[in-house]
Formats: C-alpha cells, sequence, structure tokens
C-alpha cells in the first residue's frame, strides 16, 4: 500500500491506495487559517504536523492489520509558502502563505534590483506576491530579529518531510515556485538570490520528486504504528501532484483544475517552450521535465460568493438538497450566453492574463429580462471564458491540446462541464478517481519505492478516465460572446484601476 498526502490550505488529505489505484482509505484533518492583518495569510507548521499525526493514526487504525503494508508515503504541499528554522529546527514564526498579498513593496523591489528580463532569463518566473521571494525579503525588511535567527527556509510540505525523516531537503516542482530557482537547469540561482539581497546558504539541497528522503522516524512510528521501514519520497507541489493524479504527464495533454481558484496546466518537454512575457507560471515537473501553468484567481471562488450573499432563501428552503446543484438546475432553465448577461470574474484581480491586480469584478449588458437565474448561468460562463483566456495564451506559444482533463469541484457538475467544453472548444475527459494532489503523491510514493517504474508507468497503472464531453452547437456561438468579453476587459480596466486607487486612498 502507497500513502499519499496533500498539505492543502484549509487542512490536510490523506489517501491510501493499491498499486492498481484503487481507495483503500481517506481521511481529511483541517487547522486554522490566521488573518492578522488584511492581506496577511498565515498558518502555524506546529498545526500541520499535529493534523498529520493524527490523519497517519487514522489511517492504522482503519487499516489495521494491513497497515504494515504501507511501503511508502509522499507529501504534496500548497506552493510558495515559507517556513523560517532555527539551527535548533524550531519555527520561528508562523507561516506565510501562498495567498498572502503583504510583499508587493518587495515583488517591486526584487524586479528592480533584479531585472524583469534577468528574472525571465535565470529563473524563468516574475517573483509575483504570491511567490517565496517577496516573502522572504519582507521578512528581511519589517522583522530582522526574525531574519537573523533563521537557519533554512522550507516549503510547507518540505517542513512536513523534514518532522518526518530528520532531512531538511527540497524538490524540483516546489523550488520552481520560490523564483529563486532555475527552472531550466534545476538549481538555486545563486545570482538572482544575491541580487535580491537573500542569502544563499538559507536554501536546502535539491532532488528530483521520486527520490527517497529516507526512512520515518521511530518517534514517527511509534506514535502513528506506521510500518517503520516505510520510506519518505520527497513528493511534489500541490499542482504538479494534481496533474499526475490525472495522469497529465506529457505533451498534447492538458490539466483544468476547478476549485476555488482554477487551473490550466500544460505539460511540456521542451524548456524553450514558455511565454516570453512571463504571463505563465514556469515550473518543474514530477516528470522530470516542465509544465506551462496560467491561473485564474476567482473560479468556484465566483460561485460561492454569489451563494453566500445572494442566494440565502434557496439555502433555508432546501436544506435536504446540495444548494450548488439547485443553483446549476436554475442557470439550465437559461440559454446558451444568458441572453446578453456577461460576468467577468475578476473578484480577487487577475492573473492570467492581464497579471492586475486591480481589476475587480463585473457584471455588464444587464436587462429588465435578467433574472436570478441569468446571473448563476452568466457565473459559470465567465468563469469558463477566464479558463479560456489562459488556455489561448497557451495556444498562442504553439503548445497544443488535443484534450482536457477536468479536477476539482467543478468536475462534479456535468451542466458546468459542457459549459467548459463548448467555451474551451475541446473535448473534455473526466477521471475515475478525484483525489487530486493526495493521489498524484501516492504515485510518486510508488515511484520512489520501486513499485512503478516511473511516473508514466504509474500514470498508465492507477489512472483510469470516466467520461468525455465534447462541443456542442453553442461553441460557435460561445467563441462570439467570448471575443466580447474581451473587449468588455479592454474598455474598462483602466475605469477599474481608477476606482481600486481611489478606494484605497479613502481607507488609507
Amino acid at each position: 500500500m502507497l500513502l499519499g498526502i496533500d498539505l492543502g490550505t484549509t487542512g490536510v488529505k490523506l489517501v491510501a491506495i493499491s498499486e492498481e489505484g484503487n481507495i483503500l482509505f481517506k481521511h481529511f484533518e483541517s487547522y486554522k487559517l490566521y488573518t492578522p492583518k488584511s492581506g496577511w495569510m498565515e498558518e502555524k507548521p506546529e498545526e500541520w504536523w499535529k493534523a498529520i499525526l493524527k490523519a497517519l493514526k487514522m489511517a492504522t487504525n482503519a487499516l489495521d492489520p494491513n497497515a504494515k503494508k504501507i511501503t511508502s508515503m509522499a507529501l504534496s504541499g500548497q506552493m510558495h509558502g515559507s517556513v523560517f528554522l532555527s539551527e535548533k529546527g524550531e519555527v520561528i514564526r508562523p507561516a506565510i502563505l501562498w495567498n498572502d498579498t503583504r510583499s508587493f513593496a518587495q515583488r517591486k523591489e526584487i524586479e528592480n534590483r533584479v531585472g524583469k528580463k534577468v528574472l525571465l532569463e535565470k529563473v524563468q518566473n516574475l517573483p509575483l506576491e504570491g511567490f517565496t521571494a517577496p516573502k522572504i525579503l519582507w521578512l528581511k525588511e519589517n522583522e530582522p530579529e526574525n531574519y537573523s535567527k533563521v537557519w533554512k527556509i522550507l516549503l510547507p510540505k518540505d517542513y512536513i518531510n523534514y518532522k518526518l525523516t530528520g532531512k531538511v531537503v527540497t524538490e524540483y516542482t516546489d523550488a520552481s515556485g520560490t523564483a529563486l530557482f532555475n527552472v531550466v537547469h534545476r538549481k538555486w540561482s545563486e545570482e538572482v538570490i544575491e541580487k535580491a539581497g537573500l542569502n544563499f546558504e538559507h536554501f536546502p539541497e535539491v532532488v528530483g520528486s521520486t527520490a527517497i528522503i529516507g526512512k520515518i522516524s521511530k518517534d514517527v512510528a511509534r506514535k502513528t504504528g506506521i510500518n517503520p521501514n516505510c520510506v519518505v519520497v520527497a513528493g511534489g507541489a500541490d499542482n504538479a501532484c494534481g496533474a499526475t493524479g490525472a495522469g497529465v504527464v506529457k505533451d498534447g495533454q492538458a490539466l483544468v483544475s476547478v476549485g476555488s481558484s482554477g487551473v490550466v496546466l500544460i505539460p511540456t518537454g521542451d524548456p524553450n517552450k514558455r511565454d516570453p512575457a512571463g504571463r505563465l507560471h514556469f515550473f518543474n515537473h514530477t516528470t522530470g521535465k516542465w509544465y506551462n501553468m496560467a491561473v485564474t484567481l476567482s473560479a468556484g471562488l465566483s460561485l460561492r460568493w454569489f451563494k453566500d450573499n445572494f442566494c440565502q432563501e434557496e439555502i433555508k428552503n432546501n436544506k435536504n438538497k446540495d444548494i450548488y446543484d439547485l443553483l446549476v438546475e436554475k442557470a439550465e432553465t437559461v440559454p446558451a450566453a444568458s441572453e446578453g448577461l456577461l460576468f467577468l470574474p475578476y473578484l480577487n484581480g487577475e492573473r492570467t492574463p492581464h497579471m492586475n491586480a486591480k481589476i475587480r469584478g463585473l457584471f455588464t449588458n444587464i436587462s429588465i429580462r435578467h433574472t436570478k437565474a441569468h446571473f448563476i448561468r452568466s457565473i459559470l460562463e465567465g468563469v469558463a471564458y477566464s479558463l479560456r483566456d489562459c488556455l489561448e495564451v497557451m495556444r498562442k506559444q504553439e503548445m497544443r491540446v488535443e484534450k482536457v482533463r477536468i479536477v476539482g469541484g467543478g468536475a462534479k457538475s456535468k451542466f458546468w462541464l459542457q459549459i467548459m467544453s463548448d467555451i474551451l472548444n475541446v473535448e473534455i475527459e473526466t477521471l475515475k478517481t478525484n483525489e487530486g494532489p493526495a493521489f498524484g503523491a501516492a504515485l510518486i510514493a510508488g515511484v520512489g519505492c520501486g513499485l512503478y517504474k516511473n511516473i508514466s508507468d504509474a500514470v498508465k497503472i492507477a489512472v483510469k478516465t470516466s467520461k468525455s464531453i465534447f462541443p456542442t452547437e453553442n461553441a460557435q456561438k460561445y467563441d462570439q460572446t467570448y471575443r466580447l468579453y474581451k473587449e468588455f476587459y479592454e474598455s474598462t480596466h483602466v475605469l477599474m484601476e481608477k476606482s481600486f486607487d481611489i478606494e484605497t486612498k479613502w481607507k488609507h
């Protein structure tokens, strides 16, 4: 048996699988997200560790006596977060997460010190606020006493690997999200680290995703009941593991993930096939190759926002039915393109393709005919338009897409899947097992211990598709309304930026 563990933003998800990819056990253990100031997002690594130990104990209890068959485990983890360790191996302060935006000034500072051209040449990514590099500089400039105590800087899952084995190490897929790592040559960029004003000695050794770090410690084995000979494999970043778990590991494939945010990910064997303007993230894959990734910030979050603020009557009167199923049923009563109503889903600004933190969401072309059902369908369509924006940037770089595999909460709605197939104008495949990055981490664990020959072999054996959805006649209409969607952004973004500046001024 293999264990895959995803250290997510809201909690730990653990799955135990057989060699064939069958789910034998799964468990979710939550922990607290702290927001001490506006724009700050932090978690306590000690609470991650407690959740990990509890999840491991739950697994061994449930699988007993077969728990001794667990031979290997690997972690997937939320990217970009910073765990600051002292020389004694103690956590200095709460971890600063991927969705923390406090380091806007430090992002600009790094771009000015290093230069965008050098960044794209040496680390192939720009240091967005969510990335690790600006967080470290923020600590240096705002908490110098804490910075002076730093011995090593780890990414979230690597801290758990350290607690499991005592080894301080990271791996390529997570290191590539720091904006300090040369993704093409798979090594820390001493030049960028030095120009950014950071200390090269703070960064750990880097290995491949399927490398064995070591065995679990005797103390962990005693506390959890895990086989003391169980090896810990390096694992990977959540998006790389999610793609692995979906079997998206080679050219011509694409992954769409629709959770709170939306992701479009395309693997590549060519390190030169990336966006020269830096609108796409270019990271290392678990296979030893690479992938391009685009992000829309408010995907499922847009629907949740509408549900929380405008659907209290539906929630109150339909307690025995899933509220999202009900909203989708309402949307199904409305024709394609929502009778002209358009939604731009920029509730928290946008990443791809605009890289603009100042823009905000917009409903436009509202008429007296439009009902709540129209607004719901326009949200489903607006998110799909945003995902197409991501895909179009990739297509312009001649990244071919034969079909798309989709994961996440959005994959549960057949109606929304059809909208996405029509708007993206591509075949969409769903999976029999939709356990996300944790499942991918389990496959990595299997490669690491030699159960599978390589990632491609693991995918061939364990990943199984469920059904395919093809574009309908609505694709042609959506192609026209997508062009209109693009024009509305071009016509309004300057006004949205001015509005943001005015609101920011009055808040201060």
